[in-house]
């Protein structure tokens, strides 16, 4: 189960890679993706089937990236979430975001037998502040009927 205080920890960190990112630029990992950028974060965009997404630089797999970072968001189809955080783990990243429509219980079950601190089934724009309007008003209603993690 996803705490508060696992979403705090993971964008307590500055380096983060979205994996999954689109190479039309026009799906929703793409918004997360710009959206950490303009926040301050480093972020890094993994897709193996780019080497630039929207005139930034992209990177094949977590192994390529110039550096480690110190948490992974998972946007992928829900049937590749497992092969991926399975890389995750073996590039040494123990922070693990799988983006609601992305998650699988193997995956999750995964990362938990590995040490591997996961947020599951959450919207990483509601909590990766300053939240916009209409992500802040999700997350509202979710407190209002007593879904957000505690």
């Amino acid at each position: 189960m996803t705490t508060m205080e696992q979403i705090r920890d993971f964008f307590s960190q500055p380096k983060l890679a979205v994996i999954g990112v689109s190479t039309t630029g026009r799906k929703f990992s793409n918004t997360v993706y710009r959206e950490l950028k303009r926040k301050g974060y480093e972020v890094f965009a993994v897709n193996p089937r780019a080497s630039e997404i929207q005139g930034e630089p992209c990177w094949p797999n977590l192994q390529s990236l110039p550096s480690r970072p110190d948490g992974a968001i998972v946007i992928v189809p829900a049937t590749e979430t497992e092969k991926v955080v399975r890389e995750i783990a073996e590039a040494g990243i123990k922070r693990v975001w799988i983006q609601q429509g992305a998650e699988s219980k193997e995956a999750v079950d995964f990362c938990v037998s590995h040490d591997m601190s996961v947020v599951a089934g959450e919207c990483v724009m509601m909590f990766a502040e300053p939240v916009g309007t209409l992500h802040r008003v999700h997350r509202f209603f979710k407190g209002v009927v007593g879904s957000l993690p505690e």
